[in-house]
């Protein structure tokens, strides 16, 4: 590697499969590509995947396929920080699934990342705390800690995640964390959706209005609402109001120094990113700078996953995106850890 451990803060710097769907769907790359790529171009150690996209009829995992997967992981080098799950309340669009049939498949999740070597397995917040609860134990008997994702438009003090909070603190199990997604803490809208809306041909007013919304002080799942009301009222075209309003799920604006709340629950984190500026070497829509010396200082000693997710909007080559963003932690990391 580039940089050893003590390099990066004791913080271990890695992708998530996620980052190469452009490359995954094009089917240039299957799961094995992938991860050969990713040891290949020097993209971890550590290594994320999501369950559904990339275990064929997971979350079944059989003997044959958890030894090969292991193997790989072994003859690669790389090292297994999580593996993402889903909730799927509603997998049946004609009933939310029973709180006994939502215990019994996140189990089944649960298990697969202990039989595949995942210290982590990240969970989403339709889960339910009292699901989430009820799995604790097992999660303590398989070495497996669940981190619910607090991604945009929740902060670490909406009541969705406060409900965790609490749960956490009366069930008090080291095994129940938190994988903060650092798109909830940005400071822009990143240029490639600016870029994609304009492509799409929408109409620039519509977006400039969108954009004051966003940076409006007020309670982050109530912006697309006031959005697409305005936008109806002005009588734009619907698709794109639509279209328009994805920035306010996946960008809010928490502060930086609020996760310190949280630190001690981090099991893992979401290094959200949608381009590294080729000229400044920076985020321009998340602050790199702040945000890494703040978990640092926290004592945040666990992974990173790398996280691009401007496949949404953009067919660029994600390894690429992935190489420059590393880069950038490397680079933030070391100096944290340099002696002044």
């Amino acid at each position: 590697m580039d940089a050893t451990h003590s390099d990066t803060a004791g913080i271990t710097l890695g992708s998530t499969l996620y980052s190469f769907t452009n490359e995954f769907h094009s089917r240039r790359y299957d799961l094995e590509g992938l991860v050969r790529e990713v040891a290949a171009r020097n993209l971890g150690p550590g290594i994320e995947i999501v369950g559904f996209q990339s275990v064929r009829g997971f979350p079944v995992v059989t003997d044959e396929f958890a030894d090969w997967f292991k193997g790989l992981i072994a003859e690669t080098g790389l090292t297994p920080t999580c593996l993402a799950i889903n909730a799927d309340a509603l997998i049946d669009r004609n009933r939310p699934m029973t709180f006994d049939e939502s215990v019994a498949y996140h189990a089944r999740q649960i298990e697969a990342a202990a039989k595949l070597g995942f210290p982590v397995a990240r969970f989403q917040y339709a889960a339910t705390p009292e699901v989430v609860a009820q799995l604790a134990p097992l999660a303590e008997k398989l070495d497996v800690r669940l981190g619910l994702e607090i991604h945009a438009p929740h902060s670490i003090d909406h009541p969705d995640v406060i409900a965790y909070r609490e749960t956490y603190e009366r069930v008090g199990s080291p095994y129940l964390g938190f994988i903060p997604d650092f798109g909830a803490s940005a400071r822009s809208v990143p240029p490639a959706y600016k870029e994609y809306f304009k492509w799409r041909g929408i109409d620039q007013g519509m977006v400039d209005h969108a954009l004051e919304i966003w940076e409006e002080q007020m309670e982050p799942f109530k912006r697309r609402a006031k959005f697409l009301d305005w936008a109806k009222a002005k009588d734009h075209d619907e698709v794109h109001a639509v279209d328009v309003s994805i920035i306010f799920g996946l960008f809010s604006r928490q502060p930086l120094n609020n996760w310190l709340e949280i630190m001690p629950q981090t099991v893992h984190i979401h290094g959200k990113f949608y381009g590294v500026d080729e000229t400044t070497g920076e985020d321009p829509s998340i602050d790199y700078e702040a945000i890494l010396p703040i978990f640092v200082a926290g004592g945040y000693r666990g992974s990173i996953s790398s996280e691009w997710e401007g496949h949404q909007v953009s067919d660029d080559n994600g390894f690429e995106k992935v190489a420059a963003h590393l880069a950038m932690e490397r680079r933030i990391l070391q100096r944290a850890v340099q002696p002044v």
